[in-house]
Parts: structure tokens; C-alpha cells; sequence
């Protein structure tokens, strides 16, 4: 009965929370399917420690964290820099108001290093503090300020977020 009573909150966790992960999970990795993966390994972690995850203060929390692991030991490896990667545009899960400048800056977020990606999608995408997404990260404060100010240099000197020349790309 109590496996039931864990599986059944883990499901309804999951069935309510999901989106939100694969949001984190694109902007954090750049690609839809990329993305669903990400999200399915990091629910299979979360299942495999529910009893741990489930009293935590802070079950998004812990979820993120979990994802934003997941991302990171994924760059460390050697099977995403085997995988060919295209210049195609990912597939959207929905219309934008302005999808110009949705594409552009998805672009500029994907050529920052792992770490910046993550914490700009911590920082300014969750709207963690400084302190909440160095614990997410595992890592210092100080560390998390660096990453953002490096982060924000490389989005501003982007030519695909710079104004002067975002009329001239196409």
C-alpha cells in the first residue's frame, strides 16, 4: 500500500511539473528532443531517490537541481561532442510574440560555455537569487556572480542580440 501511496504522488508530481522541467531542460540544452531526454533521465533519478526528494523543503528545488546535474555531467562527457549538431532551427512548442528575437537569443544562449548557460537560465529564466542558484549549481556565490557577469558580456557583445546589428541577420 505504500508503494502505491509513493508511486501515486510521484505521477502526480511528475503530470504537474514536467512541462515546466522540459522548459528548463531547452534552455538549458538548445533542442526539443535533447531536451526530453534530459528530462527523462532526470525523472528517473528523481524516482529513484523519491523518498529522499519527496521531504524535501523544496520539491522544485530539488527537481531543478537534479536536471541541471544531469545537463552538466552530460556536457562532461564525450557522446554530445560526437553528436553532429545542425544548423537547423529546433522545432517550438509554440508561436512567440516576437519569434525573431526568440530565435536569436535562443542562439546566443547556445553558444555560451555549460555553466554560463545554466546559470542565466537559473538566474534570470527560474529568477532563482544568487544564493539559490549556487546551491542548484553546487557552488559558490561568488561563482555564480562571475559565471552571470561573463554570461550577460558574451549576450551583450552577441551579434545576435546586439541591436545595431540585428536588422542585418537573416
Amino acid at each position: 500500500m505504500a508503494e502505491r501511496t509513493r508511486d501515486a504522488e510521484f505521477t502526480e508530481y511528475v503530470a504537474a511539473r514536467s512541462g515546466w522541467l522540459r522548459k528548463v531542460a531547452y534552455l538549458l540544452c538548445g533542442d526539443w528532443h535533447r531536451a526530453d531526454d534530459l528530462v527523462q533521465e532526470s525523472i528517473t533519478k528523481l524516482y529513484v531517490h523519491w523518498p529522499k526528494a519527496s521531504r524535501a523543503d523544496n520539491l522544485d528545488g530539488y527537481a531543478r537541481r537534479t536536471l541541471v546535474n544531469t545537463f552538466l555531467a552530460e556536457q562532461r562527457t564525450s557522446w554530445w561532442r560526437r553528436t553532429i549538431r545542425t544548423d537547423v532551427e529546433p522545432d517550438t512548442a509554440a508561436a512567440s510574440i516576437d519569434l525573431d528575437v526568440s530565435l536569436d537569443l535562443r542562439k546566443a544562449l547556445a553558444a555560451l560555455p555549460p555553466r554560463q548557460r545554466a546559470t542565466v537560465v537559473l538566474r534570470y529564466y527560474c529568477d532563482l537569487s544568487i544564493d539559490q542558484a549556487a546551491e542548484a549549481l553546487g557552488c559558490s556565490s561568488g561563482n555564480v556572480k562571475s559565471q552571470s557577469s561573463r554570461a550577460l558580456a558574451a549576450l551583450r557583445n552577441s551579434p545576435l542580440t546586439h541591436p545595431a546589428t540585428a536588422g542585418r541577420m537573416s
